[in-house]
């Protein structure tokens, strides 16, 4: 898989998404977001496992291409861990994250 997969409606971001690998996925993700098309853009974060603040990075820089393209940003499937640090660093409601429900 690429460093940020797509599907027909949605951008999937990669499992790892940390310092080492936030520039390639952050290379992918320009790369979606230039290809689809629409109002609203559909980020999928459920894959991401293992991840750092980069993630904030990768995400806000997300939020700053959406905006500048006159779109908007639904990041779904949001990892507890993402959503945690992004209300740690108060960048939580800039993202619109709500963290995913645990697998029953």
């Amino acid at each position: 898989m690429t460093a940020a997969a797509r599907s027909p409606a949605m951008t999937i971001l990669p499992a790892d998404l940390t310092l080492n690998e936030a520039p390639a996925a952050l290379e992918g993700l320009r790369a979606a977001f230039a290809a689809e098309g629409g109002d609203v853009w559909r980020i999928d974060a459920a894959p991401v496992a293992h991840l750092d603040t980069s993630a904030l990075a990768v995400l806000l820089e997300c939020a700053r291409m959406a905006a500048a393209g006159g779109r908007r940003l639904e990041i779904t499937g949001v990892p507890p861990r993402l959503a945690e640090l992004a209300k740690l660093y108060g960048v939580e409601e800039l993202l619109g994250l709500e963290p995913a429900l645990p697998a029953s």
